[in-house]
This record gives structure tokens, sequence and C-alpha cells, in this order.
């Protein structure tokens, strides 16, 4: 009987095992006719500002000169420890110089590192998954034009048990929706302004909030959320709150006034650095788009 038991109890632990590592596994390189697609640099460009990347990942306090060289070494302070941004710049040594296109695409999308390792999602790829081929395109090969930095990263600073990135990959099957948070028959601008908020822009994963695990409430999507770091409050872009008009919010993401002429200020302020370099029909998507999601109304 003791024997059958411990057999049993085997069994079990084998099978537990084996279907973590199942669930929990990276996703492999998809094979993707990437390299079929021609590039363009200026609008790898469009996209670099558009997705933001230098907000996060240029060196802390750096000047405008300084913004292309992705140095990293920004603080992002979470309920879940501290992250710090890597440098992601050519280096070979010390960014992703030494990366394939399959490699930048797997980690933009997938949200997994060349060796197969699951990155953090303080790395937005639940909403860069949904970019299009020849914008990862067009991306890498405006990225392989910017400065190349030695700069060494920063280790974050994590409790031991968050640290184990392999738990990764069961919140990835739990919290990457794989569809559109505003789903429905959208016009061709509202379509643009859908991919540019919730894929390129990634505004959801700051505006709105998140359930103790860190998924999305997509119920409450752009409803606004605390602060992670831990003071103030990221506020509520739906029409519940956000009364402006097109014109007023397309304003706003070009000079940073809002009707009231208050100023942006905060990690906005980057934001809106990057939209007002792109066009005013980009600009004029976002705010359309703005205007047909869902209202919802949270308690401050």
């Amino acid at each position: 009987m003791i024997a059958k038991i411990t057999y049993l109890g085997l069994a079990i632990a084998v099978f537990s095992t084996a279907l973590y590592l199942a669930l929990s596994a990276p996703g492999s390189a998809r094979l993707y006719q990437l390299e079929a697609l021609a590039s363009n640099t200026n609008n790898g460009r469009t996209v670099y500002l558009a997705a933001g990347c230098g907000s996060c990942h240029a060196a802390p306090n750096a000047s405008q000169d300084e913004k292309l060289a992705l140095s990293g070494g920004q603080e992002f302070k979470t309920p879940f420890g501290k992250f710090y941004a890597p440098n992601i710049s050519m280096s070979v040594n010390y960014g992703i110089g030494g990366w394939s296109l399959t490699d930048f695409e797997r980690a933009v999308r997938q949200g997994v590192s060349p060796d197969g390792t699951h990155y953090f999602p303080v790395f937005p790829y639940a909403a860069y998954q949904h970019m299009r081929d020849q914008d990862i395109v067009d991306l890498w090969e405006y990225w392989q034009s910017l400065p190349t930095t030695d700069t060494k990263n920063i280790a974050h600073d994590l409790p031991l048990m968050l640290g184990v990135r392999r738990n990764l990959g069961l919140w990835k099957r739990m919290f990457m929706a794989r569809n559109w948070a505003i789903m429905g028959d959208l016009n061709p601008i509202e379509q643009k302004g859908r991919y540019l908020v919730e894929a390129l822009g990634h505004c959801g994963e700051c505006h709105t909030p998140r359930n103790a695990l860190g998924g999305l409430k997509h119920a409450k999507w752009l409803a606004g959320a605390k602060n992670p770091a831990g003071t103030g409050r990221i506020p509520n872009i739906t029409p519940a709150s956000l009364d402006w008009s097109t014109e007023e919010i397309s304003e706003y993401l070009l000079s940073g006034f809002t009707p009231e002429f208050d100023m942006v200020g905060g990690h906005m302020a980057l934001v809106v650095e990057n939209l007002a370099q792109l066009t005013p029909e980009d600009r004029n998507a976002i705010a359309q788009y703005l205007k047909i999601v869902p209202a919802v109304k949270v308690p401050r």
C-alpha cells in the first residue's frame, strides 16, 4: 500500500513538473518571411517614435542629443521590485549588437531573448505582439543606424521568488491577450488609432489598472491606474473622464498644452515629445480612437 502511494506521488510529481515545463516554455522562433520585406528607414524612425523606445531606454536625464544612444539605466519602481532599463544599443558586449532580425522580432513580439529566456513584462511586449511585420523590419533597419554605447547594464532589484523567469511563461499564457482591446466595426482612421494606441504606443500599459499578478484589467481599459512608483495616479483617458474634443486631444499630443492651458508633465512629457514628431493624421487617429473607447468610471 505504501509503495503504491509512493509511486502515485512520484507520478503526480513527474506529471506536474512536465506540465509546468510545457506551459512555461518560451515560444519558439516564428518562421516569418521578414527577410523578404524591403526595409524603409524613414518608417522605422516613425515606428521608433510611436513606440517610445528612447523614452525608457535613454540614459537618465539624457540631453536631446543623447536620447538616441539607448544606453539604459533608468529606474522603474513597481510593486514587484525595481527594474532598470537595459542597454539596447548595437553594442556587441552590452547591447543587442549580436542579434539578428529574427532575434529582434522574437524579443519585441514574444518577450523572449535570443537564448530563450523570458523578459519581464515591464518590457511591453504584450502590446508589441500586435506590431506588423513591415514595422518590425523597418524598426530594425533604423535601429542599426543609432549610436552604439558600451554602458554596462544594471541588475534588476527583485525579491528572490520573482526572479525565476521561467514562471513568466505562465504569466504570458494568462495575461497576454491576443485580441485587440477594442473590437468591432472600426473605420480606417479608428483602426489606425487603435494600432498606434494599443500596439505601438502601448498606452494601456500605464493607463489601465492591473490585478495582483500584474495583468491588465481589460474591462477597465484606459480607465486610469495607480502610479506603480507609489505616488499619484495615472489618469483615466476614457470618455468618462477625458471630455476633450478630437482637436483638443490632437493639440495636446502636439504641444503638450491642455485645453485649460496646463502643461504636460512627468513621463508623459517624453511621450508627447515623441508624438509631436508624428504626422497630424497620426495624432488625429489617436484622438479619434480615444473617443470610441468605452467610458469607464473608476472611483478615485
